[in-house]
């Protein structure tokens, strides 16, 4: 659910991030809409029209019509994969995040304070002199475990030691809710071990771009093992490359793990070696610290563990050991030496992404810190940039939401009484955690160090697997964060029937301070729709209110949900961002279904807002149609070919320019407010047309 960040931007003062919460505060109140009205100064449209291509007409490329001067004459940043809306409003939060860091810097307290800890781990990061001494010898430690490996029967413990540590392993497994029992935790086990974006890079010979990728990474391969002192890294690279072929070929398809019943197999620890012979599962689950406080394990994609199993006991040892030799030092490799980077960023930027710079020191820096030691750097994030009165403000708007997806349910012709007294349950169940968590972490345990980055990435990793761990035995904690406040994007739970909106996300562009209604619901309006329509997608709506995988439908509303279903798939497949490269509309799926219907949900609760009357004309343009020339500006982005490719095999978004067209052909208010005809490229029959909530 996706998900789901050239130039450095000044922090926004707490004035500027006062007034953008007038204008959230402006979505839903009726108050503030009548001191608008008494302004002396009138609001402005908020539409960017000086990126309105009017040699465009809307009814043939909506897209182009409201973001085609913009697409001519912008280029993307040498060190960026894309470029658009919502990366523009990264760039601000991570503005604002150095200026919160370098205040750190300057007073990062006494030892062992969270402060200091954020520095440690920052100025590590930006110690160029260290990592280039080090080289590869922070290393030799986890390598020179895998070279004393004589058995096979070993790998359990090394597994675990490796999972401990962050390094990727032919499987993944950690502690999450329980689908079947959301109020505790399991033991989850899934596919992994890949270092290439989806499988179809190993597997589609084919395909003359993705085989010269396979080559790319097979030569990449050898360049690290020959930089840390494999004389035999040809050699190892063809095992290396040999043994993720396999696993690519026993994995599931991203579109297969959408599926949660599918994807939940209940396996009692003791029963694994007649899923996957090859491996002591009993050893693993001890060393990694899953029993004995766990029995069983939720298994993902049971057929792969088996093809595991089985290139396990086909493969040599040597290989293998190839393999994780490989896994230790790409895990690394972005916190050594410059060299090392400058490889690692010429296969992972350039030949994946098509970037030909990489981002600025002081930003990875920024990224490795804000990722290491996440609540603290967000609690300091919130105090600096968020009024105390956005929480609240931000509520309300929620609320007008939920109030236009509950009239939106009653109103659904294509289901019955029973199955829409379940989904006003769920509804009514959802929760709206909004700009920061009620707790923080706690980052007691986590021992930094002024100079070693290894060690350090080594501390944050192990905190945060431990505090995964300590998970097991208890309740599920249905208030705990899965994002930062300063994160920009939002999110949808299933288990905990819980969407979330960072604080970063609250501030422009997303929010035009000068701009009325209709464009803050576009920009800002449609994340809320999105994300409770993620509740009701297809994947989302095999939970229940309270979290559990449980079918509430009837057979013939999930039959009528399941043709609608099929109507997006089609639409969106004929899609092909890059040539000879179509959109996957299974796989995008339950994004395009969140836009879709919250699109919908934003439409309806902005005539909510007019309560009854004429939505106001600025600028030449009514309400109705700056809330859809908001909503494609949000969306507007352009991508490095290589880029659009990785995202079309392994990301379930769609593109931006057909997030913001593919979805207005489907509204039956777009038709109205720009005249959308028979004939016009913009129209699609009413039969064909879906919005599914």
């Amino acid at each position: 659910m996706k998900v789901k960040g050239i130039l450095v931007h000044r922090s926004f003062q707490r004035s500027l991030l006062s007034a953008a919460c007038c204008a959230l505060f402006a979505l839903s109140s009726p108050v503030l809409h009548a001191q608008q009205a008494a302004t002396a100064t009138p609001l402005e449209s908020g539409i960017d029209l000086k990126t309105l291509d009017t040699s465009v007409r809307p009814q043939d490329d909506f897209y182009a019509y409201v973001n085609g001067v913009w697409t001519r004459n912008t280029e993307i940043p040498a060190d960026k994969s894309v470029w658009g809306t919502y990366i523009e409003l990264r760039e601000i939060a991570q503005g604002q995040l150095r200026a919160l860091i370098d205040a750190t810097l300057k007073n990062p307290g006494k030892a062992g304070s969270e402060t200091h800890k954020i520095a440690d781990l920052y100025n590590s990061f930006m110690n160029e002199k260290a990592r280039n001494a080090a080289g590869f010898k922070p290393l030799h430690g986890e390598l020179a475990r895998v070279a004393a490996v004589k058995d096979k029967k070993e790998l359990p413990a090394l597994f675990a030691y490796m999972q401990k540590n962050g390094i990727q392993t032919p499987f993944s497994a950690g502690v999450t809710p329980d689908a079947q029992d959301p109020d505790n935790y399991t033991v989850s086990v899934g596919q992994s071990g890949l270092g290439l974006p989806d499988r179809d890079y190993y597997l589609k010979d084919d395909d003359a771009k993705l085989t010269a990728v396979r080559a790319k990474y097979l030569q990449h391969i050898e360049t690290l093992l020959t930089m840390s002192g494999d004389k035999n890294a040809a050699a190892h690279a063809a095992q290396v490359l040999d043994i993720e072929t396999r696993l690519a070929a026993a994995q599931w398809t991203r579109v297969q793990q959408r599926d949660p019943v599918k994807s939940y197999n209940r396996v009692a620890f003791d029963q694994f070696a007649t899923l996957a012979p090859a491996f002591d599962w009993q050893a693993y689950f001890t060393a990694a610290g899953f029993a004995p406080k766990a029995s069983s394990a939720v298994v993902r994609q049971p057929s792969f563990l088996s093809g595991y199993s089985q290139a396990l006991a086909e493969v040599p040892l040597d290989a293998w050991k190839s393999y994780l030799n490989w896994r230790i030092i790409e895990s690394y490799a972005a916190y050594l030496d410059n060299a090392t980077v400058k490889e690692r960023f010429a296969f992972e930027g350039t030949t994946l992404r098509g970037v030909p710079q990489s981002e600025p020191m002081w930003q990875l820096a920024l990224r490795f810190t804000d990722g290491a030691i996440s609540d603290a750097v967000g609690k300091r994030y919130v105090a600096m940039y968020l009024p105390p009165e956005t929480k609240p403000r931000v509520m309300a708007m929620y609320e007008n939401f939920a109030a236009s997806f509950k009239d939106g349910i009653e109103k659904l012709e294509w289901m019955g009484p029973e199955t829409k007294k379940e989904a006003q349950l769920k509804l009514a169940g959802l929760k709206p955690k909004i700009a920061y968590p009620e707790k923080w972490r706690d980052y007691s345990s986590m021992k930094t160090q002024p100079t070693d980055l290894v060690a350090n990435v080594r501390a944050a990793r192990a905190w945060g697997r431990q505090q995964n761990l300590a998970k097991l035995g208890k309740p599920v904690d249905r208030d705990e964060w899965s994002m930062t406040p300063q994160t920009v994007n939002a999110s949808y739970s299933p288990a905990l029937n819980a969407i979330t909106i960072p604080a970063a996300i609250l501030q422009p562009p997303f929010f035009n301070v000068k701009a009325e209604d209709a464009v803050n619901y576009g920009l800002l309006g449609i994340t809320f729709g999105h994300e409770i329509s993620h509740a009701f997608d297809d994947s989302g709506s095999q939970y229940d209110a309270h979290g559990r995988l449980r079918n509430w439908w009837t057979a013939e509303d999930r039959a009528a949900f399941k043709k609608l279903a099929a109507g997006l798939v089609k639409q969106y497949g004929a899609y092909s961002p890059v040539p000879g490269y179509h959109i996957n509309g299974e796989l995008t799926l339950g994004e395009n279904i969140g836009d879709n219907s919250g699109l919908s949900i934003t439409y309806n609760a902005y005539q909510r807002s007019l309560n009854g009357k004429p939505s106001p004309v600025i600028d030449g343009l009514t309400g109705e149609q700056r809330l859809y020339i908001g909503f494609a500006q949000k969306w507007r982005a352009k991508l490095r070919p290589e880029a659009a490719i990785a995202q079309i095999k392994s990301d379930p978004h769609s593109p931006g320019e057909f997030r913001a067209k593919g979805t207005v052909m489907n509204q039956p208010g777009f038709y109205k407010a720009f005249d959308i005809k028979p004939g016009d490229k913009m129209y699609l029959p009413p039969e064909e047309r879906v919005i599914m909530w």
